[in-house]
């Protein structure tokens, strides 16, 4: 199968799972294939990762620089239960989107089902996609346990 075609599939698959940034990912790569820019593919492929995961710290870290987060509310998270929840939740999450990225840099081509599974998430159960990351930790706990069972 032609990467056009595959990316057409999964601009598709974007749009039909509301799921915006795989929709514009594969829209912008289409792009980049017909404007005879492919000499960005390779860097997009090294650093794309470094640069998205840059500019969703500066999204999350505006609230701190525009002094919309006091400092009590700070201290806070750090002595309520509520707060230390939220850590222990963050850490995990982080941990688990790892393994996704792990797992989708080995086998990328696990993708389209992430995109389907997010799809099904959206249609079936009022899911809200947030990105392969997370699917794809969920995937690599779940292929885990799978190859402990056989």
């Amino acid at each position: 199968m032609s990467p056009t075609i595959m990316l057409l599939g999964i601009l598709i698959l974007g749009i039909v799972g509301k799921s915006n940034i795989i929709a514009a990912a594969a829209g912008i790569l289409l792009v980049i294939q017909f404007t005879n820019l492919q000499y960005l593919l390779p860097v997009l492929e090294k650093r794309g990762l470094e640069l998205g995961l840059l500019f969703l710290v500066l999204a999350v870290l505006v609230p701190f620089a525009s002094g919309r987060v006091p400092g009590q509310e700070v201290f806070r998270s750090f002595v309520s239960v509520s707060g230390i929840i939220a850590i222990i939740s963050g850490a995990l999450a982080t941990h688990l989107n790892g393994h996704g990225l792990e797992l989708l840099q080995r086998e990328p081509y696990l993708m389209i089902g992430l995109v389907i599974g997010s799809i099904v998430g959206v249609i079936f159960f009022g899911g809200i996609p947030v990105g392969p990351l997370m699917a794809g930790g969920i995937a690599a706990i779940l292929l885990s346990l799978a190859n402990l069972m056989r």
